[in-house]
């Protein structure tokens, strides 16, 4: 969670903090504003420019995006670049912001070369920290402080927690509202948690509750928990930031459902982020639907290895739950075939068990794949590959959703949308079948939000009790039964 803590003394400039900027190809323009007002639900009045004017000393102030990834992480060693569902940690709020269609610039601090590089990669601007401010005790503030000194054209500063991959647009679009629309000067994200807390017992003397009476201990329904900060985000203006504060002036909170709140310290909290990742996480406009796979046969579906018998056979090896994999694929009405530069009995037998198309001795992936993409009417973006070696680049860059083993030549891992924790005929093969799977339930659940919130006059994340004002009991009951039917897919 970010550091909320009070200022430590500012120090000077120092030479070796230097601004890195994208290039054309990955900066983002300016947004459109009336784009940028329809995505929060407003329409801007001559008055509120008016006190826009007022606040900002402009009528359009430049908002900022602003995450903190230091590599310097203990819990889990470079966390911020780490890959999570296939894509690194910092990748998903850098995604969240850009697709917000709000922001002036995305900005990632750093002291580490790698992060740096993943940042420009995935969109964002680049501004290289100083090690004073990269050290274990330094809290947010200060490096929030040495970037607003650099970039004084920035009004509003959005601190969003790198370890918040959940994170949707619609909750940038609702606190970016409070701060504009309702002139909150700080807005930051909580959840409600109903949690009974007890004092640590010390000196003999035994624990007392804190915040309930056991006597009358309340049932959950009963309750409505407290307020507690997840450290989603802080949005915050440049006076508040001035005062040595991230949370000042008027303050609101935004209420997330905790759905969407993920707390990463351990490896243990990795497995469960990533899980819940896959069903609540934001996967980008228009999540990719898959209904061709084909796979290059020897280092995925087979290991690649070929051991000789002494009569001179040749003996190959695969491993069950891969084939299994597959079949939860054609079960769910994907279609799967595939590729191979040579010609043995082995891979006629598995694609024969797997009532697969099969093509031997290809010396032209890609012209096979095409034709079989126009056989099925189908897109490039609708068809996911997994290959491993040099001569799938072509396939791996060509495909929607492209994947390979954790033992793939480099240069398919670099441009692989998807990098299996297992080796080629180990297991590669079935968690790639079962990142296709969980991301077409995540469309099903995403097309179904977009349907639901269209009936509603606010966005997604004010049904619940958002800033200081409770939400109508009757459209806040409506919500609660959307995300039991979110749930349930």
């Amino acid at each position: 969670m970010s550091s909320s803590e009070g200022p430590e003394p500012k120090k000077p400039r120092t030479s070796n903090t230097e601004i890195q900027t994208l290039g054309k190809m990955n900066d983002i323009s300016k947004p459109d504003p009336e784009l940028r007002y329809k995505r929060m639900g407003f329409e801007p009045t001559p008055e509120l420019r008016a006190e826009w004017k007022r606040r900002f000393g402009k009528e359009e102030p430049h908002i900022a995006t602003l995450i903190l990834a230091r590599g310097g992480s203990k819990g889990i060693p470079m966390k911020n670049n780490k890959k999570l569902g296939g894509l690194e940690l910092i990748g998903w709020v850098i995604r969240a912001a850009r697709d917000s269609d709000i922001m002036d610039s995305i900005w990632v601090s750093t002291d580490h070369d790698d992060i740096a590089a993943t940042a420009r990669r995935c969109g964002a601007q680049v501004h290289r920290r100083s090690s004073e401010v990269s050290q274990d005790t330094c809290n947010s503030w200060v490096t929030i402080d040495e970037f607003a000194r650099y970039h004084p054209e920035v009004d509003i500063i959005v601190d969003i927690q790198a370890t918040s991959p959940c994170l949707h647009p619609f909750h940038l679009h609702d606190g970016m509202r409070l701060t504009l629309k309702d002139g909150y000067d700080s807005v930051f994200t909580v959840v409600r948690r109903h949690g009974f807390r007890w004092t640590e017992p010390k000196w003999g003397i035994q624990p007392f509750p804190l915040n309930f009476d056991p006597a009358k201990r309340p049932r959950r329904q009963e309750w409505d928990g407290e307020i507690v900060e997840n450290g989603a985000f802080y949005m915050m203006t440049r006076d508040v930031e001035q005062q040595g504060l991230m949370q000042g002036g008027k303050m609101a909170y935004l209420v997330m459902e905790p759905e969407y709140g993920v707390d990463i310290d351990t490896d243990l909290d990795w497995e469960i982020a990533e899980q819940r990742l896959f069903r609540f996480g934001y996967h980008g406009r228009k999540p990719k639907t898959v209904r061709l796979v084909v796979v290059n046969i020897d280092g995925t579906l087979l290991d690649g290895q070929v051991q000789v018998s002494p009569t001179g056979e040749e003996l190959r090896s695969f491993k069950t739950t891969d084939i299994v994999g597959v079949q939860q694929l054609q079960e769910n009405g994907i279609e799967f075939r595939v590729v191979a530069e040579s010609d043995n009995e082995v891979q006629r037998a598995l694609a024969e068990k797997l009532s697969a198309k099969l093509e031997e001795n290809c010396t032209d992936k890609l012209a096979v794949i095409d034709a079989w993409r126009q056989e099925l009417g189908l897109e490039w973006k609708d068809i996911g590959y997994m290959g491993y070696d040099i001569s799938d680049m072509n396939c791996i860059k060509k495909a929607g959703m492209s994947a390979c083993p954790s033992d793939a030549y480099a240069a398919i891992q670099k441009h692989s949308h998807f990098i299996s924790t297992y080796r080629g005929g180990q297991g590669a093969l079935r968690e790639f079948c079962e990142q296709i799977l969980k991301d077409q339930a995540m469309k099903t659940y995403q097309l179904l939000a977009d349907r639901t919130t269209d009936d509603f006059p606010e966005p997604a994340s004010t049904w619940s009790a958002r800033q200081i004002q409770p939400y109508q009991a009757g459209q806040a009951g409506e919500h609660l039964a959307l995300i039991e039917r979110f749930k349930s897919l």
